[in-house]
């Protein structure tokens, strides 16, 4: 039976640089790259008329947290939740719908625009009988009732960890907030409570069919704990992983250091074209407190948490022959990176965020070959948050200037940290509008095809799999998206269909 499919009649995005109209795909690989006459080279094939839309490769998430947000539906949804009655409520409910877990979790909560900030007091007044965390959005920090904190070990005698705060009340007691690797263990144990294997399984296919209809056909889960490694592969025996999944290890616990035990398992590169392993995952600071060193005037700004051990936790995995990838919001923790990468020898060095830089890391990046993780969709709540934070010496989501460096940009969303849909946090790395609807350096703008680049043979290259995916040239993965509508970013386009392996995997029409 003859699988050819022929695409005509649109703009074709290789990524390689080279015009065309039309693609012809075979056995779920690319067949040829070329203009309408592909249709006469391939009379028996079945044609697909783009109709004047766009066909691109599919888009692939270079930092995504699939096995967390697959878990959401399983905990309390607090993203609308601006006061403690509607935090009762919603915590209420889901005890009352989850009588058997051992952990309550709420998640999603934000305290951008409204400041809402729940304390252990407030926790406590719900009179649950099980341990509560109220998880932020950025999954750097957590707030815990009186019994998660005994839970915990955690008392007016505990020491702040080392990269965490425990937050504490007038008289020395923690008050319940604990920030960065202080959170740490009450995520871990929370997470535990709902990651039954099957249940966690088909949250995933369903959550990956979603990513499917926003064109993704490929994600990194950044800090993928043994656990959910094990879970993805229990799929994928299955043949129920509905996405490619590049999965990275890190340590259940999540933002702690390297779990050396993990180097004795499967290295990056293992597996095949559905699921691999990638890149390890290490952090330099935090989320919510990023180290950041730079300069207003004479002004000395140096501030956030700047996490210890790196350099020692990259030469153990380099020498390793795994790759690395480093969390680093702050461009005190970027120094810290780069000076940790001189030396090393890795098949590739990913920095993620890479929020705040100046010249001469960007530079440095360029020169050893760095690529730089970022999240276009950030200007629109981070970008609202430091619109006001300038600095003499360091730019906030300096995208136009990684591009002017030579670095090379993979994109991505930190889902379920903000937005995933790439068409849409494109925009925002295009135009630069903020939450407040204002313009955050439009300098550091890139175009709309530039972001497309990023999110495909840019991410393809941050995990090693730009002989794979990414482009869409002769032998490769017929992953492929169709986009309606022009590349606007003040007007964003959709995905008409999604291609996975050469099959319509989601059409808009359906």
């Amino acid at each position: 039976m003859n699988d050819t499919v022929v695409f005509h009649g649109g703009t074709v995005l290789t990524m390689e640089h080279r015009a065309a109209t039309a693609v012809a795909i075979s056995g779920g690989r690319v067949l040829a790259v070329g203009d309408d006459d592909l249709l006469l080279a391939h009379p028996d094939a079945r044609p697909v008329d783009l109709a004047g839309r766009t066909l691109s490769p599919g888009f692939i998430d270079a930092h995504n947290h699939l096995s967390i947000a697959a878990l959401h539906p399983m905990w309390a949804d607090l993203s609308a939740v601006h006061d403690i009655e509607g935090l009762a409520a919603v915590l209420h409910a889901h005890a009352r719908a989850n009588p058997d877990t051992a952990w309550i979790r709420g998640c999603m909560w934000t305290d951008l625009g409204h400041g809402f900030q729940p304390r252990r007091a407030d926790l406590d007044a719900l009179g649950l009988d099980r341990p509560i965390v109220v998880a932020h959005y950025s999954l750097h920090q957590g707030v815990v009732c009186s019994r998660g904190l005994a839970e915990l070990g955690i008392g007016r005698t505990t020491p702040d960890p080392s990269g965490g705060q425990i937050a504490r009340d007038a008289h020395g007691e923690p008050d319940g907030l604990l920030v960065e690797r202080a959170w740490s263990e009450a995520h871990a144990r929370s997470v535990a409570a709902y990651a039954d294997p099957d249940r966690w399984a088909d949250h995933v296919e369903t959550r990956a069919r979603q990513l499917l209809a926003d064109g993704i056909t490929c994600i990194h889960d950044a800090a993928c704990s043994p656990e959910a490694e094990a879970m993805y592969a229990m799929l994928h025996r299955n043949g129920r992983l509905p996405i490619s999944v590049v999965a990275m290890p890190h340590p259940a616990a999540l933002l702690q250091p390297l779990d050396r035990g993990r180097l004795d398992g499967p290295p990056t590169g293992e597996g095949d074209e559905m699921l691999r392993v990638g890149a390890v995952k290490l952090f330099a600071d935090g989320g919510v407190l990023p180290a950041l060193d730079a300069h207003v005037g004479t002004y000395h700004v140096q501030v956030g948490e700047l996490f210890d051990g790196l350099g020692e936790q990259i030469t153990a995995v380099t020498e390793r022959d795994f790759a690395v990838a480093v969390h680093a919001i702050g461009n005190g923790a970027l120094r810290c990176v780069l000076e940790a990468f001189r030396g090393v020898r890795a098949p590739r060095m990913r920095v993620e965020h890479a929020c705040l830089a100046g010249r001469d890391e960007l530079a440095e990046m360029a020169a050893i070959g760095a690529i730089a993780v970022v999240q276009p969709g950030f200007v629109h709540h981070m970008g609202a948050e430091v619109e006001q934070a300038r600095f003499d010496d360091a730019t906030w989501l300096p995208f136009g200037d990684l591009d002017r460096a030579g670095v090379t940009i993979a994109a991505s969303s930190d889902d379920p940290c903000t937005f995933h849909q790439p068409l849409r946090t494109a925009a925002r790395g295009v135009n630069r509008v903020t939450a407040h609807g204002n313009v955050l350096d439009i300098a550091q703008g890139l175009s709309y095809e530039r972001w497309l680049e990023a999110y495909t043979l840019g991410a393809a290259t941050a995990a090693g799999q730009e002989h794979e995916r990414g482009r869409i040239a002769p032998g490769l993965r017929a992953d492929l998206v169709v986009i309606d509508g022009p590349l606007d970013a003040d007007a964003p386009p959709r995905v008409a269909q999604t291609w996975l392996a050469g099959e319509c995997v989601f059409d808009a029409q359906w």
